[in-house]
């Protein structure tokens, strides 16, 4: 299996209270623009017709500007997959047993999960992080998912997790019941019914998916009235503070998410921190970032979105975002798997900006 990597942190974790993350969640680094002309003028040379490599040009783009090196690089590749469990499970939500996440995590660290065939083919380093020694969050249809302080807690473990030196991370998940949590999320950010979002998850049954919709509405009535902002929660009136739904973003994750989804939050926060470029993997990782997009315009522009799912509300939630997917292949197993198979296809666009010869180097005629 690949190596299990030691992490890091970032100088400083930036939030000890909602308001504190907020905070962090909203002062957040820009793009290197200068990088980004810099990268743009050899791509113009290179012995090609302007834009004949279609996405691979972007994503030379993106990678440079975040990791702001006019030559990126790809030799620093971590896979970070966040495990945790759900005290809704107990409404009959996943056909697994919660006992499969610890069994996972090991499998995982044994080297015989599909992730770690992935890494390993994509060069890259994988960690695995059971979440709150992977204690369930409490059931979201009677209490929140997550105290204030567990939340934070949470977060802060995905934060620290990041190591610095690092020229891209893949970002992935595990846990049972997950699926629930991620379209309550997304159903809480972006509006909707349960059956709007709620897909199979690992195996459900037509009737099965219609349960998960109706425990997803429960839920967001349960905690409705709870999650829109208030200046006491927010620090701005509540007219500034919520998304497309009038709810507070942060108050969702908390109340409807969980803790290996709030350690993908933070992550992805500490990523955007340090100029780190992000693969965001499936529904459930798409879902735990979404925040940052309602947060802060652009909170989300040192991410790109790995593959499109199978998992009914993927591609719904990726349109909102505005997140185009780089790959398709009706993948639902979540452990950053998506992202994993992107590696190859970044390793190609970087191959090709940094090995091509310009028209001068191959003494080729340019356009006329």
């Amino acid at each position: 299996m690949p190596p299990i990597s030691s992490s890091s942190p970032p100088p400083s974790v930036p939030f000890s209270s909602l308001a504190a993350l907020r905070a962090a969640c909203t002062a957040l680094p820009g793009v290197d623009t200068s990088v980004q002309q810099g990268i743009a003028v050899r791509e113009a040379t290179l012995t090609k017709p302007a834009g004949s490599l279609g996405r691979l040009e972007e994503l030379t783009l993106w990678l440079g500007g975040w990791q702001k090196r006019i030559h990126p690089r790809l030799e620093a590749v971590q896979v970070l997959i966040f495990a945790g469990n759900h005290g809704v499970v107990q409404q009959g939500v996943s056909p697994w047993p919660q006992d499969v996440t610890a069994q996972m995590v090991q499998n995982f660290e044994q080297g015989g999960a599909a992730i770690n065939q992935l890494a390993r083919t994509a060069q890259a380093t994988l960690r695995v992080v059971p979440v709150q020694n992977l204690t369930p969050t409490a059931d979201f249809t009677t209490a929140p998912a997550m105290t204030e302080a567990a939340f934070l807690e949470a977060v802060r473990t995905g934060y620290e997790a990041v190591p610095q030196e690092c020229d891209l991370l893949c970002l992935g998940e595990m846990g049972i019941g997950n699926t629930t949590a991620a379209a309550a999320m997304a159903a809480g950010l972006f509006g909707g019914h349960g059956a709007d979002w709620a897909g199979r998850g690992t195996g459900l049954d037509a009737p099965g998916v219609a349960h998960k919709a109706l425990v997803i509405e429960t839920a967001l009535a349960h905690h409705a009235a709870q999650m829109l902002p208030s200046e006491k929660t927010t620090g701005m009136p509540a007219s500034g503070a919520g998304g497309p739904t009038g709810f507070d973003p942060l108050e969702v994750a908390r109340r409807l998410g969980g803790y290996e989804l709030a350690a993908l939050l933070g992550a992805t926060l500490a990523a955007r921190h340090v100029g780190i470029p992000v693969l965001l993997d499936g529904f459930v990782c798409t879902a735990a970032v979404a925040p940052l997009a309602q947060l802060a315009a652009g909170g989300l522009d040192h991410t790109r979105l790995s593959h499109c799912s199978a998992e009914a509300g993927h591609a719904r939630l990726a349109e909102k975002l505005a997140l185009a997917p780089l790959l398709d292949l009706g993948l639902r197993l979540g452990e950053a798997s998506g992202a994993a198979l992107a590696v190859p296809l970044l390793r190609a666009a970087v191959a090709c900006h940094t090995g091509m010869a310009t028209f001068a180097q191959a003494a080729v005629s340019g356009r006329t």
